[in-house]
């Protein structure tokens, strides 16, 4: 008779995925440094920046490194902590919160530094989330669905509420992902893509206001208001061709070292690179960037069970549409819904939630490889 035996403690050195952390390590050191370029012309320097990025890289690192070592198994139940207290500040954040002045009020303001709740939930999302869904595979119960669609439906019901529309299609492609790779009925999958249709007309109509909508005409065609909602998108093309093959060198670069591009150290944060990197270090970050989520995706295949896979999916998922929505708007691809490109953008709590989601990755990782024995020998 054979079994599979969880991989040891001792073990879990051995089996660090010492390729995936030294990768997002790079990644991270490469963000730092174009970070720091983007907040030279600040009047400070872009020191507190600066603080607040290390600070967010230490700590993203430490609660790395301590996940990599717990058995991701319970992570199921510190996932339903991490939810309970995620509601909670996503409840605080619509009485309390700031940051109406950039559309939406989706960060506290604890006085020493500011948090976005939501970033935590999307750790709590995949954690809670994966737990419903191995369920499902394993006994598909009415109840586990309703559970499902409760425990999911809630969180991006409190972000739209914040009128943080970016961070909620986050939410959305991570639970479409996360129902492709449970292979659950494409009625299912289908039929909430079918919903989208009429929401979007909701949306457009009642619920999204006149700077939103211009943000997405901008998107569409950003010349019909160059001084004004299609500004920054163009000011970012113009500083990413200038770049060229070789760049203009890091602090060199006369579109962001002038001003000239908005929101530099986070959202347009890809022109910084494409100008002063130019194409050699956009093709860099952009090829570390895939190899970590192809490393998800591998890892995820060669999980050991079900919650792991899926929690890794989750991750993955994360990674490729901050991703895709962060480049695809700094080269007018994308509407311009300020998603922060991961381990590279200014934002301590988009740095540790990155890093605790590599943790996730690195626990399943750690584990991955079966030992089976025979009982009878």
């Amino acid at each position: 008779m054979y079994f599979v035996e969880k991989t040891k403690g001792e073990n879990i050195i051995k089996n660090f995925d010492y390729l995936l952390f030294l990768a997002v390590l790079a990644l991270s050191i490469i963000g730092f440094l174009v970070v720091r370029s983007a907040t030279l012309t600040r009047a400070d320097g872009g020191a507190r920046i600066m603080i607040s990025q290390i600070a967010g890289m230490v700590i993203g690192v430490t609660l790395a490194l301590i996940m990599s070592y717990i058995d991701y198994k319970d992570f199921k139940l510190f996932g339903s902590g991490l939810y309970i207290i995620s509601i909670v500040l996503l409840v605080i954040v619509l009485k309390f919160g700031t940051g109406q002045d950039l559309g939406s009020s989706s960060w506290l303001n604890l006085g020493f530094v500011q948090m976005q709740p939501s970033e935590v939930a999307k750790v709590a999302f995949i954690m809670v989330i994966s737990i419903f869904l191995e369920r499902i595979l394993e006994d598909r119960q009415k109840g586990n669905f309703i559970k499902l669609a409760g425990y999911s439906s809630l969180i991006i019901a409190l972000v739209l509420a914040e009128k943080d529309f970016g961070t909620s299609i986050v939410f959305f492609f991570m639970f479409f992902m996360m129902l492709f790779i449970c292979k659950l009925p494409y009625k299912y999958i289908f039929g909430m893509i079918g919903a989208m249709i009429p929401v979007s007309f909701i949306m457009w109509f009642f619920v999204l206001n006149d700077k939103r909508k211009s943000r997405i005409i901008s998107f569409l065609y950003p010349e019909a208001d160059p001084l004004n909602s299609g500004f920054n998108v163009l000011r970012s093309k113009y500083a990413i061709g200038s770049g060229q093959f070789w760049g203009k060198g890091l602090f060199q670069g006369i579109q962001t070292q002038n001003s000239m591009v908005p929101v530099k150290e986070s959202d347009f944060i890809f022109s910084v690179i494409g100008e002063e990197l130019g194409f050699i270090g956009a093709i860099i970050v952009i090829l570390l960037i895939f190899f970590i989520i192809i490393r998800c995706i591998y890892i995820a295949k060669n999980s050991r069970d079900k919650y792991g896979a899926i929690m890794v999916v989750g991750v993955a998922s994360m990674l490729s549409v901050h991703t895709f929505i962060n480049i695809g708007m700094s080269i007018g691809i994308s509407p311009c819904t300020g998603i922060p490109l991961p381990f590279v953008s200014q934002g301590a709590t988009n740095m540790v939630t990155n890093f605790m989601a590599m943790g996730i990755v690195l626990s399943v990782s750690a584990r991955r490889k079966k030992v089976i024995f025979n009982s009878s020998q």
